[in-house]
């Protein structure tokens, strides 16, 4: 009995979420400004005449909102049951309000203002949970759940040619999903006739758990991975099933290819419409919450758009190392090997936000905020970009193919930093200092600089700007520079005429970032 006691006072008594009575008060606020400027009143004085009425209102509706559970984690509840309780609320404070009104043998207050408030606050209140869950939804993905940790005989066994009539059929197969040019790639670099090695071709992921662990040694996927509905989930159980150092064979079809292939078919103009309307409905439906379920009823998992960075990513967060990649006709095939003492990665959310880990002051990691400006998964290749391309000038990546066409254009003129000014705000960083780093990068940097470096914040305007070098070993140089006239001349008088050089360089000589 007190069990059911503290679990019913929890229920109904807890710590609301205060921004939520903000934004509830916020859009009350707005909605009874705009009918009082704009709509047709009998009264001149309305904010005087409707200030007791409107307190009785906002009263109410935080009151028998907290009552119906609107503030806590909007995350702690589905968007269905927000809505319900939005709708209660609704009409519960219609109700109340239009007994006040009426019991009132004279009243001076008009029932047409308080629908038209209560339907103006409902449609706002529905369009903001609206806007967040549609967000939400579409920012993030299904986690699996995967064991890296050490597994017993997961060791790659010896396998024996099959026989030749197995061969025979095995090759028809092969050559019937993927033709001769995907054939004499798998031939080349696989041991495709061997007993370890499993092909598939149209099997259920239901199907593929019954597999027996270590059986196989080399997994073929050999459907497109763009009509695989559960990419993670089939890669995972490929991961589980075979033994460390085993391979698994896939293909996609690039987003690159896909829009190649459509504004050459097409002139621009009708290129452009129809790579937007492609792109909306097998990128961005299959991520949104109201149309995700209706895609796949009406699609099946079809044709969906894949980035290679997407592909790549996916894999190295479920545990395979990138072996090798080659670009066959309009297709991309990818070998890839179970990593034998692989991580578990962080969950991804894919938002317009984006959290990165930097070296701070003191050595202390720190969050850093900035607009995303890179296909998802790529945070997982970083390692494999720089073993593929190295470094270009100015200490970026090289052929980056993690970022976005429209993430490049942000970077060259900063846009995707401009949420760094919170950091800026919270002294984190400071104006002018040197550039926040990862860790990884931070490893490139020999250990004087190192030991240097953390002794200060870094800042917004790095003084890359105003030396412009090109290579790793300049920009090092560059920093060690700024560091020691720090240390020498002061950090106020450093940073104002560093301030001043980068100014200088970016008005006169259009200095944009790589």
């Amino acid at each position: 009995m007190q069990n059911d006691f503290k679990i019913l006072k929890s229920t109904i008594f807890y710590k609301p979420k205060l921004w939520l009575i903000a934004l509830d008060i916020l859009i009350i606020t707005l909605s009874v400004s705009f009918i009082f400027l704009f709509l047709p009143l009998t009264t001149t004085e309305p904010f005087k005449k409707y200030a007791l009425p409107f307190v009785v209102f906002l009263f109410i509706w935080i009151l028998t909102s907290y009552f119906f559970q609107r503030y806590r984690k909007l995350r702690a509840r589905s968007f269905f049951k927000h809505v319900f309780a939005l709708f209660y609320v609704s009409i519960i404070v219609f109700v109340l309000l239009a007994l006040f009104i009426l019991i009132q043998p004279r009243s001076p207050y008009s029932e047409n203002v308080l629908i038209t408030l209560i339907i103006g606050v409902f449609i706002i209140e529905y369009l903001t949970l609206f806007g967040y869950f549609a967000y939400k939804y579409a920012t993030q993905y299904d986690d699996i759940e995967l064991h890296f940790e050490k597994r017993e005989g997961a060791i790659i066994q010896p396998s024996e040619k099959i026989s030749d009539d197995a061969a025979s059929e095995r090759r028809e197969r092969i050559l019937e999903n993927v033709g001769k040019n995907g054939f004499d790639f798998i031939l080349k670099n696989t041991q495709w006739d061997k007993t370890g090695t499993l092909i598939l071709t149209d099997l259920k992921i239901s199907d593929f758990t019954k597999i027996n662990l270590y059986e196989y040694d080399t997994i073929m996927q050999l459907k497109r991975l763009n009509n695989i509905r559960g990419i993670n989930k089939m890669f995972g159980i490929a991961n589980e099933k075979l033994p460390d150092d085993g391979l698994f064979l896939c293909r996609y079809k690039s987003q690159s290819t896909t829009k190649k292939e459509i504004f050459r078919r097409y002139s621009k103009v009708t290129a452009f419409i129809y790579y937007t309307g492609h792109f909306l409905i097998h990128r961005v439906s299959p991520k949104f919450f109201l149309t995700k379920r209706l895609y796949y009823d009406l699609t099946g998992g079809k044709k969906r758009i894949l980035s290679k960075t997407e592909v790549l990513g996916r894999l190295r967060y479920c545990g395979f190392a990138i072996e090798k990649e080659a670009k066959i006709g309009i297709e991309n095939y990818v070998i890839a090997r179970r990593e034998t003492n692989a991580i578990a990665k962080s969950q991804r959310n894919y938002g317009l936000l984006i959290k990165l880990k930097r070296v701070g002051k003191d050595n202390k990691l720190f969050t850093v905020y900035k607009f995303r400006t890179m296909h998802p998964y790529a945070e997982f290749l970083q390692d494999y970009i720089y073993q593929k391309g190295n470094l270009a000038e100015g200490g970026k990546f090289k052929n980056d193919i993690r970022i976005t066409t429209i993430g490049k254009f942000m970077r060259k003129f900063w846009l995707d930093e401009l949420p760094m000014l919170y950091n800026l705000l919270k002294r984190d960083m400071k104006l002018v200092g040197v550039r926040p780093l990862s860790q990884q990068y931070f490893n490139l940097y020999c250990k004087e600089l190192q030991q240097k470096r953390v002794k200060h914040k870094p800042g917004l305007l790095p003084p890359f700007y105003a030396d412009m070098p090109k290579t790793l070993e300049e920009i090092q140089a560059s920093e060690m520079k700024y560091l020691t006239e720090c240390e020498d001349k002061g950090t106020f008088r450093t940073d104002l005429k560093y301030f001043f050089l980068i100014l200088k360089n970016i008005v006169f000589k259009r200095a944009r970032s790589a």
